[in-house]
């Protein structure tokens, strides 16, 4: 599968939220428990939280 490269090189689409290695497949984002795979957590400066359903998990 080739990546689609947008303007100034950065990699667009899906593609750009998973890692491929041989035989496996990688979220490079972590992956929200409650709501499962395909539901990554977003990345905020003193939490990562789930924008589906609420769930937060607070960085130390």
């Amino acid at each position: 599968m080739a990546e689609k490269k947008g303007k100034g090189g950065e990699v667009k689409g899906v593609s750009r939220y998973y890692e491929l290695g041989g035989d496996s497949i990688k979220s490079r984002k972590p992956v929200c428990p409650r709501c499962g795979n395909g539901v990554f957590l977003a990345n905020h400066g003193d939490r990562q939280s789930c924008g589906k359903c609420g769930y937060t998990e607070f960085k130390k």
